[in-house]
């Protein structure tokens, strides 16, 4: 969330830069202003309250030393009522304090000064385009034919053991995905990435610290006699590592990826664009996440963007980049990176990756501090990526490399597959 000190000193260029997201935030902003005065007010006759009754209790002594016990029982009774009355304000500041950060978290990260405005993904600009798009035979398959017809992928299966959005992966189905996920570790663990085996549920208090909650319950799923949540991204448990944790300057940066299964509930819709794997409710999923310094991070989002881009190179998908506009810029995101795959097939553009940089969006919720060569602590900046999402690269490689005889493996695959062809 944004700093309260931050949002004093920078009113209107904070309530300038929310407009990129087609935000009116004025009255938000103004709101939080009110209620830190409050706040401060309250804090500032508290801590009077507390130095009188302090004084008073070091006079008591010295009257009862002096024997005047008269005029000490008149000051123990003055500071009952001193002691009343801190309970009394301190109820009323931490009431306050609550309010104050109930407030801040409904308020979005403000926009890199690079996010054009916009008000959805039709505003989003496209900045890089790579790969030449294969010309397919006549008669061509969507993904979701071409599994049924090689039987690596059963939809109506996983309907049957869950339901909608949860599909099966058979025979070289299954070992294509494991092969995708294999390659992906490889990948980011040769270019400094620490690879981390997570927990795939978390507590409420992570979910808080990255920001999917308040405001994003509707869309995980909820365990509820544990009060746990099925996590939507590895991002969420790895970031949460360095909650309230103090790192030191020299441990800049801090690079770590891992597998997990990924679960969001989203709403529902229908027609070609959800169908098969192009929107599940259970997908597979690497993710990149980095903690940097807050004067590298932009230059370590430009390094990730490359990571994928060598990535989508080997894997010969054609894709393309988006910058995100304010309108569909997630929530906690300074800047968002889209890599989209074109579907031969679809005819369309699959998202495949975000690459985001949160600034200090996440530490400050997260209380994610190092220490300065002054030994200030200082909020850190947090960055995250798919590295890949496969159940797009996998429709994107099932469409763009099927042939009349069957799908091509990508041969950068092969030794990971153990074969070169799907038939």
């Amino acid at each position: 969330m944004l700093q309260v000190q931050f949002i004093r000193e920078h009113k209107e260029e904070v309530i300038k830069k929310l407009r990129v997201r087609d935000i009116d935030a004025t009255s938000m902003i103004e709101e939080v202003i009110s209620l830190d005065e409050e706040r401060r007010s309250l804090q500032t006759e508290l801590d009077a309250t507390l130095a009188e009754s302090n004084k008073l209790s070091k006079e008591i002594g010295v009257c009862f030393k002096n024997g005047e016990v008269e005029k000490a029982n008149e000051l123990k009774a003055k500071t009952g009522a001193l002691k009343e009355t801190s309970k009394t304000l301190n109820e009323k500041l931490n009431e306050k304090a609550e309010e104050l950060t109930e407030l801040l978290y409904k308020i979005p990260n403000v926009p890199h000064p690079s996010v054009p405005e916009g008000k959805s993904d039709e505003d989003n600009e496209e900045i890089f385009k790579e790969g030449d798009v294969p010309t397919l035979a006549e008669g061509a398959l969507p993904h979701w034919e071409l599994s049924k017809k090689y039987d690596i992928i059963d939809f109506d299966l996983g309907a049957k053991i869950t339901g909608a959005g949860f599909p099966v992966y058979k025979g070289k189905g299954a070992r294509l995905q494991r092969a995708l996920i294999a390659y992906f570790l490889d990948k980011n663990t040769e270019a400094g990435y620490e690879e981390y085996q997570v927990p795939h549920m978390i507590n409420e208090a992570s979910g808080y610290g990255t920001g999917q909650l308040p405001d994003k319950e509707g869309q995980m799923y909820h365990v509820g006699m544990d009060d746990l949540y099925l996590i939507p991204t590895a991002e969420v448990p790895v970031t949460n590592f360095f909650r309230d944790e103090i790192i030191k300057e020299s441990d800049f940066p801090i690079c770590c990826t891992a597998y997990t299964p990924c679960f969001r509930r989203e709403a529902g819709s229908y027609g070609a664009h959800v169908r098969g794997l192009n929107r599940l409710h259970q997908f597979d999923k690497v993710e990149i996440v980095r903690v940097e310094h807050p004067e590298k991070s932009y230059e370590a989002l430009d390094g990730m963007v490359e990571h994928i881009k060598n990535i989508l190179r080997e894997l010969k998908l054609p894709y393309r980049i988006l910058r995100l506009c304010g309108g569909d810029l997630t929530f906690t995101s300074a800047l968002t990176y889209d890599f989209e795959v074109y579907s031969t097939a679809q005819e369309r553009w699959l998202e495949i990756s975000s690459v985001s940089n949160f600034e200090t969006y996440q530490a400050n919720r997260l209380k994610l501090r190092y220490k300065d060569e002054n030994g200030k602590n200082v909020l850190a900046h947090t960055l995250n990526g798919s590295s890949l999402a496969l159940p797009r690269v996998i429709a994107g490689i099932l469409e763009n490399y099927q042939t009349p005889k069957g799908i091509k493996i990508p041969e950068v695959l092969v030794s990971y597959t153990g074969f070169d062809m799907i038939s």
